[in-house]
């Protein structure tokens, strides 16, 4: 059976260091046949060049098949820019056979699990930033994207084992201090709220924060921990 490695955001190269020492210590535990799913931020579209291309060699050596979902610090142009494909039941983009992007609103049947995937978050850096190269719109989900989730989870029973997200539910996010960043952010985080009220599920798994928090013993804030899920 397929083993789950659950971890928050890489940024590139910049965080990426926990994850190679978690695998260099399991020695021949994980395969191909297991998957490392990272929740946002991950730069295998990135903003520099060589930071990518080196990000993609280092998550191409791992053992086992990567699955992320998209955060906010992404080049969501190129992203997008990949053929959609199914898999597992839901869409994906494959940035190589082995590096998966988990779409918005999509639920896959990975060996017997299922997961709910929800990416997506505001900038809250974007006033640094430029438009088109290290910061875009699509960060935040368009209307047919919520509508898809939605309608995803109708088609299941609003019933998965794990939801992947980038941002939190707003009441989530409201008990580890965040605030209302901005009108977009807290339309998403609402919209995540209804979810975690109206659907049933194990655990849910989130980024995009820096932090490590276990919230209600049931929502799992990643950053420099790695959960590994069965």
């Amino acid at each position: 059976m397929a083993k789950y490695i659950i971890t928050g955001d890489i940024h590139g190269t910049l965080d990426i260091e926990k994850v190679v020492r978690f695998f260099e210590k399991q020695g021949d535990e994980y395969t191909e046949d297991d998957y490392l799913i990272i929740c946002g931020d991950v730069g295998v579209c990135g903003f520099n060049p060589d930071i990518e291309k080196e990000t993609r060699q280092i998550l191409r050596e791992l053992p086992v098949t990567v699955l992320f979902i998209d955060g906010n610090h992404e080049h969501h142009e190129r992203l997008n820019d990949y053929p959609v494909d199914e898999w597992m039941g839901g869409k994906v983009h494959f940035i190589e056979p082995e590096i998966i992007h988990l779409m918005r609103g999509q639920v896959y049947d990975i060996d017997g699990t299922r997961f709910f995937t929800f990416g997506g978050a505001y900038s809250v850096d974007r006033y640094a930033r430029t438009e088109g190269v290290d910061w875009f719109p699509e960060e935040i989900p368009s209307r047919e994207e919520y509508e898809e989730g939605l309608d995803n989870l109708e088609k299941c029973g609003y019933r998965v084992d794990y939801i992947i997200t980038h941002t939190a539910p707003f009441e989530v996010a409201a008990a580890l201090g965040y605030g209302e960043a901005s009108l977009d952010e807290v339309a998403l985080r609402r919209y995540l709220q209804q979810i975690a009220d109206e659907a049933e599920y194990n655990l849910w798994f989130f980024g995009h924060f820096h932090e490590d928090e276990v919230i209600e013993d049931v929502f799992i804030a990643m950053y420099d921990e790695i959960v590994v899920a069965n």
